[in-house]
């Protein structure tokens, strides 16, 4: 009995121990599994952070690209632009030249016309501005004279009247071509002047166009560029997010890999202490079978030579007690203690 109750006292010690362990590994168990589940939690978001970022990113590089192309299509533009302006200074300069030339010869025209109009007297311009483009008229009538000077028998007074209206004709004549002359020098430098001039005007629209054009490019390009800067500084911070949500999720990863090696060596560690105490049971067992064959064993042969001693008093007639009587006649031998 005192084994029994030595054996009992270890074995409750060891279910209190046992009992312990198990709860102190469950509390283990449960803050660990607490960790692990805002872990992958935390792990899930930071994936999610990762991929939106890398969405983003791609968003961006498209917008660049397609800002740069921008750029660079509006700068050609900018440059033909540019060329074309040159061109058009170049030509500016070189007509600009012809220009004041035809308009200081066409004020010298001008200057020379009114200068031959007050020489020749406002009655005579007059008449002649009036005669101006009858100078085939004027001619066929001189020609006439002096053939009539020449061919007619006239008289001192009719001839000298004759030579005096040729004389007039002929001064008219004169000076109407000389006027005629003079007006279609003025003329034709005024439509060399006017078309030049149209010239310039139209460099000058041009040269306005064309800088109106690239004010409004270079505006353009400005608003580009710096879309473009503020595009470059948005994508270096989401790369810096993603590197540290990558670098974080590293770190998770690391986290939960030592989760999974401490959980991995603490079943392995609750394994061996399965085996071992279904080894040590099985010992146990093995030990309380052999315990009690050998107390059966001793049993038996304790009633064996009890039986035999009864036997052996029966046979010499003595007086048998009542145990000795169920020696010899029960299944003491059977019994266990």
């Amino acid at each position: 009995m005192v084994r029994d109750q030595y054996i009992n006292g270890i074995g409750g010690a060891a279910t209190t121990t046992t009992t312990s362990a198990r709860n102190n590994a469950a509390i283990t168990q449960n803050s660990n599994d607490s960790n692990l589940k805002t872990l992958l939690e935390f792990k899930k978001n930071l994936v999610e952070e990762q991929k939106n970022g890398e969405q983003q990113i791609q968003k961006l590089n498209i917008n660049i690209e397609e800002t740069k192309r921008q750029i660079n299509e509006e700068r050609a533009q900018l440059d033909d632009l540019r060329i074309k302006l040159k061109n058009v200074n170049e030509q500016k300069d070189v007509d600009y030249s012809k220009f004041m030339e035809l308009k200081n010869n066409l004020i010298d025209a001008r200057n020379k016309m009114k200068t031959l109009d007050d020489k020749a007297g406002s009655t005579t311009v007059s008449k002649s501005r009036k005669d101006r483009f009858d100078i085939v008229n004027l001619t066929k009538i001189l020609d006439q004279i002096e053939h009539d000077i020449q061919t007619k028998k006239l008289s001192k007074d009719e001839e000298r009247k004759l030579v005096a209206k040729s004389k007039e004709i002929a001064t008219k004549l004169h000076t109407l071509k000389v006027i005629h002359k003079k007006e279609d020098h003025y003329r034709t430098i005024s439509s060399q002047y006017d078309i030049i001039k149209a010239k310039m005007n139209k460099l000058f629209d041009e040269k306005s166009e064309f800088g109106n054009k690239i004010g409004e490019l270079k505006s353009s390009l400005d608003r580009l560029l710096n879309l473009r800067e503020n595009l470059y500084e948005e994508r270096r911070k989401v790369i810096h997010l993603v590197r540290e949500a990558g670098a974080k999720l590293e770190m998770v990863e690391t986290q939960l890999n030592a989760i999974e090696f401490r959980k991995s060596r603490v079943q392995a560690a609750e394994y061996r202490q399965r085996k071992q105490k279904e080894n040590e049971r099985r010992a146990s067992r093995y030990e309380a079978t052999q315990e009690r064959a050998k107390r059966n064993k001793e049993n038996q042969e304790r009633w064996n030579v009890l039986k035999e001693a009864a036997l052996k008093k029966m046979s010499d007639g003595e007086k048998l007690t009542f145990e000795e009587m169920k020696l010899i006649f029960g299944e003491g031998g059977n019994s266990q203690e």
